[in-house]
């Protein structure tokens, strides 16, 4: 098979090769299609029929996580395997990277699938966190509380998103009510950061060790779903260049092959000092980001591109913004004004093929770009 590497050599992958996606979501969508623009065919395996990303994917496979004689067939057919999401079981990367190469590598995914772990590790490379607690019972949470102070929030290590999975714990809150909320499984307590604004880096790492970081963008959210990315971040030159350091720094520890995006809430600069603004990690994505979409139609090279270049051991693209720009996603019946958007002149409209609109899913999203100005 061309460009074929067993797991642990190097990869060598050429046009026309096939990459595996695990995940079948917009992401797996719109990496499928980058990939394709390269001459790279695409395997998307995902649990659920009406997957996205099937649409444009040249081979799929319908199958649980867990199913190792599907996970064994989908290494097969593939020259390097991939995720669009991070919450893709250990047992399942931990299965294929014996097959064939997994890019990022899974220690990545594991360092970012635990909220503790995830916070223990940037504290390790000195880069400041939410002050936080484990909690594995109440007792544990009144003891978090009584330190961290309220408001403060409660939030299972694994496998939240969105908002989902946490609970605000506020001045009266019934500490035994939060607790079992959580349905026992383990969590963490975070304490309230008080921020001017929230920013993320995207960023990518080659497997040659290089890296290439997109300008600062500046996110609002709304019922904790990303609504706007704005690009360039209302950050000062210095706290741009510091939190570019961060992202870089966070890749090189994991010796990170493929996008990663770092979010990250700014505090007020101290005029008193003349400091640069602070900058706080919430967390890491590793993977392709909703905070990057706008490099689709705003950048040289967009995040989805550079995430298949990075992960095939090409090298990277420009990470050159465009103009100012402003991407917003669409969400539930936001949606029904596709017609509205495309008459929009200054609009870029880019919909994920779901066939549900529901309250809170993300159904596609709209770029718009000044070519007037840049930043």
């Amino acid at each position: 098979m061309p460009g074929r590497a067993t797991a642990g050599q190097a990869v060598a992958v050429r046009p026309g090769d096939m990459v595996g996606i695990l995940g079948g979501g917009q992401l797996a969508r719109m990496l499928a299609l980058a990939g394709a623009r390269l001459g790279l065919k695409s395997h998307v395996f995902a649990p659920e029929e009406d997957s996205p990303a099937f649409d444009v994917a040249a081979a799929r496979t319908v199958a649980d996580y867990g199913d190792e004689a599907a996970l064994a067939r989908f290494a097969e057919t593939v020259a390097v395997a991939t995720y669009e999401f991070e919450n893709v079981p250990a047992a399942t990367t931990a299965f294929l990277r014996e097959r064939c190469p997994v890019r990022p590598d899974p220690a990545a995914l594991a360092a970012s699938q635990d909220r503790l772990l995830e916070k223990e590790f940037i504290n390790s490379l000195g880069i400041a966190t939410a002050p936080f607690a484990p909690v594995e019972d109440p007792g544990a949470l009144a003891r978090a509380v009584a330190t961290l102070g309220r408001p403060c929030i409660l939030k299972a290590r694994r496998f939240g998103y969105d908002g989902k999975g946490q609970v605000l714990v506020r001045e009266g809150s019934d500490l035994g009510a939060a607790f079992r909320s959580m349905g026992g499984v383990p969590a963490i307590v975070e304490g309230i950061v008080t921020f001017a604004c929230e920013v993320s880096v995207i960023a990518a790492r080659g497997a040659d060790g290089a890296f290439r970081a997109y300008d600062v963008c500046e996110n609002l959210h709304d019922h904790h779903i990303l609504s706007v990315t704005q690009v360039p971040a209302r950050l000062s030159q210095e706290g741009a260049r510091a939190a570019l350091d961060i992202a870089r720094r966070i890749a090189e520890a994991l010796d990170y092959v493929g996008v990663v995006a770092v979010e990250m809430f700014v505090a007020a600069p101290d005029a008193s000092t003349a400091a640069a603004e602070a900058l706080i990690v919430n967390e890491i994505a590793p993977r392709v980001h909703n905070s990057g979409h706008w490099t689709i139609d705003g950048a040289v090279t967009s995040q989805f591109e550079q995430h298949m270049r990075a992960v095939c051991g090409w090298p990277l693209g420009s990470t050159r913004r465009l103009g100012a720009i402003e991407m917003r996603n669409l969400i539930g019946a936001d949606v029904d004004r596709w017609d509205e958007i495309l008459r929009d002149k200054s609009a870029k409209l880019h919909l994920y093929g779901k066939h549900v609109s529901r309250p809170g899913r993300k159904m596609g999203h709209v770029t718009r770009l000044r070519l007037d100005l840049t930043g």
